[in-house]
């Protein structure tokens, strides 16, 4: 089944002219859902918006695009009877996230507004309804497949009935062990980063800048920087031990906090706004960066470790429990897990890269030679070392070897129909009247229109 679903790009362009592709088009309402009107206009603009993106369109445009927005509405409705909502706060952070985005993109909010022709609090109410209504679709979905849990007898005998040609290719496997080392970062090092970050504080504090401008120039943080170090608005379970505990003791939004040393580097941070046991924070991060003679001497450390793994001085599993860097691995005696399944068997593209291009020319049981790569959750320089532990080539999905898999499969396919059921059931008693020419189109769900006659 087609996911007729705006995209959230789509979603955030549907609204919103493209100057530079802008035809002078007569409009008009060619189809009305509910009490909904879908305008020829924002038609045209979609299909120029796919067509300048490169996206290909499954059929005629006019039969594709209009459909897709009268299940948006179909969805948006009945989100509203169920009393499916969002809240400000997560819509405004990411309309805030896409302004920046686009911002950076080309250059300056003066040029976005000029290239979109309009002024940017017009730009951010376009954003701002686009992505509030992708969100209620996004939960509606979620509120109608939310009870989908399929027992191992119901996935048996789903996958018994699935014809041959239907049963999915698992691509390679592989079981991978890890042993990390973090090179010392060098205490002068550390000192200049504290020295800059007692300098923003400063500044800010004599009011010689803002904490997000500053953020913004000087945050390593690639998620919170162009936001001005925002966060948005979070528990206590959302951060490290380390960042919460500072940070839900500030009370003075004109305040700093002192410096805090993390896993992910070295911050402060500033309160925003405090709501009940949630609490907006901004926060400047600076990671230390390590010099390519730490990065060798702790490469030299993993050759002889890998020596004496190969004379078995010891297992490859009492060196990851004792010497491993890696605190997500040390407990399983190095061996990775996906996070989409949570076992051991992993694809190669759910791999960090770099584990994944040294595992692909191992053998079972083989240790490799050390080389560098970043921790995939901090980001920070580090060397490594991984074993093949298992290999399980590409093959046929079998029940019992791929049961996730085929889980996973038959969720998928009870998800859909749920969906599909929802659409056919709600396009039956929604009132939808299309323009006269606009009916011709061959669409996904027949039917459009018979309640509009």
């Amino acid at each position: 089944m087609k996911k007729y679903l705006l995209t959230l790009s789509a979603m955030l362009c549907a609204g919103i002219s493209l100057a530079q592709e802008a035809d002078n088009v007569i409009d008009e309402v060619i189809w009305v859902v509910g009490d909904e009107a879908i305008l020829r206009s924002e038609v045209e603009q979609e299909r120029k918006r796919m067509l300048y993106q490169g996206q290909r369109i499954d059929g005629d445009p006019y039969a594709v695009i209009p459909e897709q927005m009268a299940i948006q509405k179909l969805f948006i409705n009945q989100a509203i009877t169920d009393s499916i909502e969002v809240t400000d706060e997560e819509v405004d952070r990411q309309v805030d996230m896409q302004i920046n985005m686009f911002v950076q993109q080309i250059g300056s909010k003066e040029k976005l507004e000029e290239y979109l022709e309009k002024p940017m609090n017009e730009i951010r109410s376009e954003f701002r309804t686009n992505i509030k209504n992708q969100n209620i679709v996004q939960k509606m979905r979620m509120h109608l497949t939310e009870d989908v849990s399929p027992t191992p007898s119901e996935v048996r005998a789903y996958f018994e009935k699935l014809p041959s040609d239907s049963i999915p290719f698992i691509q390679t496997q592989v079981e991978v062990q890890i042993i990390t080392l973090q090179p010392k970062i060098p205490q002068q090092v550390i000192d200049g980063i504290k020295n800059r970050l007692r300098d923003y504080t400063q500044r800010v504090v004599n009011g010689e800048s803002e904490f997000s401008t500053l953020a913004i120039l000087y945050s390593e943080d690639p998620g919170s920087a162009p936001l001005g170090g925002e966060l948005g608005f979070k528990g206590r379970n959302a951060f490290v031990p380390e960042f919460s505990a500072a940070a839900f003791q500030l009370s003075d939004p004109k305040k700093v906090s002192k410096i805090v040393e993390t896993e992910f580097g070295y911050h402060i941070i500033q309160l925003i706004e405090r709501r009940g046991d949630r609490a907006n924070f901004r926060h400047i991060l600076l990671t230390p960066r390590v010099s390519s003679k730490e990065l060798t001497e702790a490469r030299g450390m993993l050759d002889t470790l890998k020596m004496e793994l190969d004379s078995a001085k010891f297992t490859f599993e009492e060196a990851a429990r004792h010497l491993s860097s890696d605190k997500s691995t040390r407990n399983s005696s190095g061996l990775m897990t996906s996070e989409r399944t949570g076992t051991a068997r992993q694809f190669m593209d759910e791999l960090p890269s770099e584990v994944a291009r040294v595992v692909s020319n191992m053998s079972v049981g083989e240790v490799s030679q050390p080389f560098s790569m970043k921790d995939p959750k901090t980001g920070r320089d580090q060397v490594a070392i991984v074993k093949l532990k298992n290999r399980i080539d590409g093959h046929k999905a079998t029940y019992y070897e791929d049961y996730q898999t085929v889980k996973e499969l038959y969720q998928t396919y009870l998800e859909e129909k749920i969906i599909d059921d929802f659409i056919r059931a709600k396009q039956k008693e929604t009132y939808c009247r299309i323009k006269p020419g606009w009916e011709k189109y061959e669409f996904e769900y027949p039917g459009w229109g018979e309640n509009g006659r």
